[in-house]
């Protein structure tokens, strides 16, 4: 993961995916976000930005099951430190196919955020899926999930946790 310095907006493209149509934002230097589009059509846009252009291929991997792993620059500069290393810590030591829950992670990054505090980061992460905030669940259930589509964030949560062989599939 790195760091880019300047997170302005350069270039979007659209994705159509299992759980949605995404929007992924580059900067030329890093990929600065990723978020769900509600009724948008799903198109590339031609861009020269090399970042974007391995952001799709990557996701597309990723979607198509073949691959577990992103490597892309991403841009965390506008969150706090102790954001930046929770994030940190979830895309480095949890796994494809893994879970972990708010309070583990939060000690797992060596905060002294707690459980709700870690929910509120994973509310913020501007870059979902390339850091995988939906591998935290609560202690008792699935907990929270902002991405997905408006009203759709607990079944993109889920789809994503049964996708990765992390809960098995849902029988209704």
């Amino acid at each position: 993961m790195t760091s880019s310095p300047s997170p302005v907006t350069a270039s979007r493209a659209l994705l159509a995916t299992p759980v949605g149509v995404i929007a992924v934002d580059s900067d030329g230097l890093a990929v600065v976000g990723i978020s769900w589009q509600d009724g948008s059509s799903p198109h590339t846009e031609a861009a020269s930005d090399p970042v974007l252009t391995e952001a799709i291929r990557q996701l597309r991997a990723y979607f198509g099951g073949s691959l577990i792993e992103f490597d892309l620059p991403v841009c965390l500069d506008r969150l706090s430190g102790a954001a930046r290393a929770v994030l940190t810590a979830l895309q480095r030591e949890v796994a494809h196919g893994q879970t972990i829950t708010y309070g583990e992670l939060a000690a797992l990054s060596g905060t002294r955020m707690s459980a709700r505090g870690v929910g509120t980061i994973m509310g913020c992460n501007p870059v979902p899926l390339v850091i995988p905030c939906h591998r935290v669940v609560a202690g008792d259930g699935l907990g929270g999930y902002s991405g997905g589509a408006h009203g759709q964030g607990l079944s993109t949560k889920r789809w994503l946790l049964e996708f990765e062989g992390a809960l098995p599939p849902t029988l209704f």
